[in-house]
């Protein structure tokens, strides 16, 4: 017969003898165990509980020895009595850790969530959103980057000429082929990616982070792993002070509960810190160029030394080339791997533009993709891909998904208009569309359309690039807002006109407490704009040198005939920025330009080369290899450390490889260049006409010293007891693409008539 449970009783008393017993264990369990030291707490349990005092000083004498024998399950001599109490205390045990593991997976199953709805969107930065134009989500448009192994540097310094063969011969690398092999190659636990703005940096560790938040690695067939995406802006001052607090504690106090859902979410104490040293985990850090530079040498010791601490994490970091190159010797940050982003190549330029257009027309119709939506995003992708196939200048643009992103933003605002051909245009365009024609399609009453707008942000730009600011605090923007419009004779309170150009234009950006313009380059924009309107071109000549002034120059010397500028910096000793600044103003079709800019143009090229004549003329083969290399990376106005495409080789400059090749043949006395490389290619049994013949190409390189006994070894001579045509060499990628890399430039040799 079943006993109903008398409601006076207290919970101890409704469990059996057996249940309260273990119920006693469990309690001396969870605090400690039973050994010596804890006899009088484990004692004090059961003097303080019903069960009859003699079972309890027997339960005693086998729980001293608990330690070596209640799991087997206890003391063999109390086995007959109380292997069902070890049966139920062991069970008891089991059910604790069960509910805390699975507590745990529940916590962390909300903070995937938590990381992942923090990168849901792709809300590109420096894109503000129209009627008609909806933010898309990062899965529905997000096209995978190529890296190029930027680590690997000119002249073939590494010896692993397998791993660069099998990075060389795809495609470039994506970043999923990395984590994949992380665990089974530590070099592939720190990882830099290097790019200057507006090509996806941050788009890519959202992409990451959003990918394991929803549990989709496997798709990449890339290991279970936490993702923690910070942003260095936001963190900076807290890193850089004297005592920082460590990674584990930045996740726990402060990433955590700035992502949107985080109130509910109580993560064990050692969550983070067990995640990291286990290898649990990779780690994010966004943008070490937007680090204030005096701030960069103890943020670099921070990230150094957690990745010393948490060695069996993943860390990647990103950043623009030049903060990350121009660190100080004694508190250098340096990551195993070192990648460059690539630009888009014209499959991942069509993918994006179909996925984009497809999105919009989705949204457009309710979220529905049926066929007659599919066919009108078909129809508008295939008319802006043609205009971009076109023509050259596009093509450039679209090389960048920022630009890219404006493109497509610009041809669905303005269905048919001619796409802006040069960067500064579509700066300009964007601007306008922004400020003025964004607020007129909706019928706004606004500000923008009452004041010179764009003026106030010009001079808000030139403030900020002068004091070398890229956010600013709501008191102090409020403070040169209120400047520049009384500058401007404008009796608009500054805080209203904030928040429309926030709340409307969106050129101006609120992150966290402070304000920043949507992207760095607008900021480079608008500055060189309001340089040029004020024709104050002299503030620029001292800072031909400074990195920081390098885009906003560029910009300023594409919208004015640059004359005088390309001057003043050939006499201050700026060759490269001078011959970049005459590449950005030979896009214009000026005709009054090309003849003045012509014969300055040569003057630019012949002291550009000056270093490499003087390692040339003084037998410093070595130096002046690695020279050709930065003169012709830079060319085509890339960093030193990045590799050439394919592409990029085809259509070279012939006046460039003609002076180069010219100082080679000439203080090597016919040795050494590339002309002299084609020739014996020739003689080999090549054809200089970019395809592929083996034997001809096997031959070659034992020729030239390149390769020994069929292995393409590399095993560099600097001097002229080198064969002939052994140099130059630094140019080419070691691998794969070497070939491929030295055929295609055969062919433009041929084709410039050298």
């Amino acid at each position: 017969m079943t006993q109903t449970p008398d409601p006076n009783q207290t919970p101890d008393e409704k469990l059996s003898l057996s249940e309260q017993i273990t119920d006693i264990l469990l309690k001396a369990i969870m605090t400690g165990g039973v050994g010596l030291g804890g006899i009088g707490a484990f004692w004090s349990l059961f003097k303080d509980s019903d069960i009859p005092r003699a079972v309890a000083s027997l339960l005693i004498g086998a729980g001293i020895s608990y330690g070596a024998s209640l799991l087997d399950p206890l003391h063999k001599g109390n086995k007959r009595r109380f292997t069902k109490m070890g049966k139920d205390v062991d069970r008891g045990v089991d059910r604790i850790s069960e509910n805390l593991s699975a507590r745990v997976r529940g916590v962390e199953d909300q903070y995937f969530q938590c990381q992942a709805w923090d990168c849901r969107r792709y809300r590109s930065e420096g894109i503000a959103q129209h009627d008609r134009i909806f933010t898309p989500l990062l899965e529905d448009v997000f096209v995978p980057l190529q890296l190029d192994p930027g680590s690997l540097q000119p002249g073939f310094r590494s010896p692993d000429i397998q791993r660069l063969q099998q990075l060389m011969h795809s495609d470039g690398q994506k970043i999923w082929d990395l984590l994949k092999q992380a665990d089974k190659q530590p070099v592939f636990r720190q990882i830099v990616i290097l790019a200057w703005g507006g090509y996806g940096k941050t788009t890519l560790l959202k992409h990451i982070a959003y990918t394991y938040g929803m549990n989709q690695q496997g798709k990449y067939e890339a290991p279970r792993l936490t993702p923690f995406l910070l942003m260095l802006r936001k963190y900076r001052d807290v890193i850089a002070q004297e005592q920082p607090p460590n990674l584990p504690e930045l996740i726990t106090q402060r990433h955590v509960p700035s992502l949107p859902e985080s109130e509910q979410l109580t993560l064990p104490s050692d969550w983070a810190k067990n995640k990291l040293l286990r290898g649990e985990a990779v780690v994010m850090l966004d943008g070490f160029d937007e680090v204030a530079k005096s701030q960069r040498p103890a943020v670099a010791r921070w990230i150094n030394d957690q990745m010393r601490r948490y060695g069996r994490s993943i860390f990647i970091l990103t950043s623009r080339p030049k903060a990350y190159k121009d660190q100080d010797v004694s508190d250098r940050l340096e990551l195993a791997t070192q990648l460059w982003v690539k630009d888009l190549n014209p499959q991942q330029r069509q993918d994006f533009v179909q996925k984009w257009y497809l999105c919009q027309e989705r949204y457009a119709a309710g979220g529905e993709a049926t066929p007659d939506v599919q066919k009108i995003a078909n129809q508008a992708a295939t008319e802006l891909l043609i205009q971009v196939r076109a023509r050259q200048e596009l093509k450039d643009l679209a090389k960048n998904p920022l630009l890219l992103n404006m493109i497509v933003t610009f041809h669905r605002r303005y269905p048919g208009a001619e796409l802006p051909k040069r960067r500064v245009e579509l700066y300009r365009e964007i601007c306008l569309l922004q400020l003025r024609d964004r607020p007129a399609a909706r019928q706004l009453e606004t500000l923008l359309t009452q004041c010179e707008a764009q003026t106030i942000l010009q001079m808000l730009a030139l403030a900020m690039m002068k004091k070398r600011w890229e956010r600013i605090q709501r008191p102090v923007m409020l403070q040169w807002l209120d400047y520049c419009l009384k500058q401007q004779g404008e009796t608009i309170e500054a805080a209203e006109f904030l928040e429309q150009i926030v709340q409307i234009s969106e050129l101006l950006v609120e992150q966290e407490d402070e304000y920043e313009f949507a992207h760095l380059s607008f900021q480079e924009y608008l500055a060189a704009a309001q340089i040029a309107q004020r024709k104050q071109e002299r503030l620029l000549y001292e800072y031909f040198n400074d990195d920081w002034w390098k885009q906003t120059i560029l910009l300023y010397a594409a919208q004015v005939n640059p004359t005088d500028l390309i001057r003043e910096a050939m006499k201050r000793g700026a060759t490269d920025l001078a011959y970049r600044c005459c590449q950005e103003t030979t896009k214009r079709v000026d005709p009054t330009l090309v003849s003045e800019l012509s014969a300055l143009k040569q003057t630019v090229q012949i002291s550009r080369y000056a270093k490499l004549e003087g390692y040339l003329k003084n037998g410093q083969w070595k130096k002046a290899d690695n020279e050709t290399y930065r003169l012709m990376i830079t060319t085509i106005g890339k960093e030193e450390g990045q590799y050439f495409e394919l592409e990029e080789l085809r259509n070279f400059p012939c006046e460039e490889l003609l002076a180069i090749d010219g100082l080679w043949v000439k203080y090597s006395n016919g040795k050494f260049g590339f002309s002299v490389q084609k020739e014996i290619y020739r003689e080999c049994g090549g054809i200089s006409d970019g395809q592929y013949y083996g034997e001809a190409f096997e031959k070659f390189g034992d020729v030239v010293g390149w390769q020994q006994l069929g292995s393409w070894k590399f095993d560099m001579i600097w001097g002229t007891s080198a064969p002939s045509g052994h140099l130059p060499v630094s140019h080419l990628p070691v691998g794969g693409l070497v070939v491929f890399s030295s055929l295609i430039l055969f062919s433009r040799i041929e084709i410039c008539k050298i």
